[in-house]
């Protein structure tokens, strides 16, 4: 099985690659990703082959899809701050970009996952989010996330392709990036951490999310890819560990034996306050997955982080 991974330099895709390695069915790896945000240094001991290039341009995704039998597309433009800073570049890459890779997937019969987020469901005030709930995103990155997968979805009901639309909900683990303006909440606070400063906390910190293990995300990815499998709804890719911010942090406390500082802020424009999946529609089509607690994964999470900065030795 030849597979291809858009945005395979990047956090989750550079996780699936690797964890693709152990799939004896598959044979063939390509990491599609213009390094925007991923990077090579991802994929380094990885047997994945790197093409660097954009979803945007059709010849390449034509030429990268040839042969292929299936396409993980994980490409997108990340970050609901920076949405609201350029909303046209969002739309462009998360909108127009995914129709670039499903015309490329029909030309070539190609089996599609498609990445959309949990930030679809934004204003929608009910808990647990299922998938039948109406969508109401708060921000051109939640907006362009719903254009992603509803263009998924119709290229299934229109062309007869085989797809698959996962609604991710707070994806965090090893290899998830830190240290810049659009830094998921996990990585923010484990950088923060470890460099003995505190963790900002927008707004009151009692908002929630339902965190998931991405060795747990990319397990599901990998049976998906194995066993073909398809759906005509999206399905949420979580299972309904609804924690707040706050508990987040004691749980991290926990997990580095010390009190955390932690220095509250304004809320940020176009964040759903509460977050928790339905995962009813997951475990029908997957019913064995096993989950990551959130303090093993923040302790798997942190041995990283402190192999990347060299702080296994100081004990911070």
């Amino acid at each position: 099985m030849k597979v291809v991974v858009t945005g395979g330099a990047g956090f989750i895709g550079a996780n699936l690659c690797r964890h693709l390695e152990d799939a004896p069915e598959v044979t063939e790896v390509i990491a599609l990703d213009d390094l925007s945000t991923g990077a090579a240094e991802n994929l380094r001991g990885c047997a994945a082959r790197l093409v660097e290039g954009s979803i945007l341009d059709a010849a390449l995704m034509q030429e990268v899809l040839a042969g292929a039998d299936a396409v993980v597309h994980l490409a997108a433009r990340p970050s609901v701050p920076r949405s609201l800073t350029d909303p046209i570049a969002s739309h462009t890459v998360n909108a127009t970009g995914t129709t670039t890779v499903l015309e490329a997937a029909r030309t070539h019969g190609v089996h599609v996952i498609a990445a959309s987020s949990s930030s679809v469901y934004g204003a929608n005030p009910s808990l647990p989010k299922h998938e039948g709930l109406a969508t109401r995103p708060l921000s051109p990155y939640a907006a362009s996330k719903l254009a992603t997968e509803a263009y998924t979805l119709a290229y299934g009901h229109s062309f007869g392709l085989p797809v698959l639309s996962f609604r991710f909900f707070n994806v965090y683990g090893p290899l998830q990036p830190a240290g810049h303006a659009y830094a998921a909440v996990v990585p923010a606070f484990l950088d923060a951490a470890l460099r003995g400063e505190p963790l900002v906390v927008h707004g009151d910190g009692k908002q929630t999310r339902d965190f998931t293990y991405v060795g747990t995300v990319v397990e599901v990815l990998r049976r998906a890819l194995i066993q073909r499998v398809t759906s005509e709804e999206p399905v949420n890719l979580a299972f309904g560990t609804r924690r707040t911010l706050l508990e987040l942090i004691d749980v991290l406390s926990t997990v580095l034996d010390r009190p955390l500082e932690v220095r509250h802020v304004e809320p940020r424009t176009g964040d759903v306050r509460d977050s928790q999946a339905s995962s009813e529609s997951l475990r029908q089509l997957f019913p064995d997955v096993e989950t990551v607690e959130l303090a093993e994964g923040l302790a798997r999470t942190l041995e990283w982080f402190r192999e990347q900065n060299g702080l296994a030795a100081s004990g911070r």
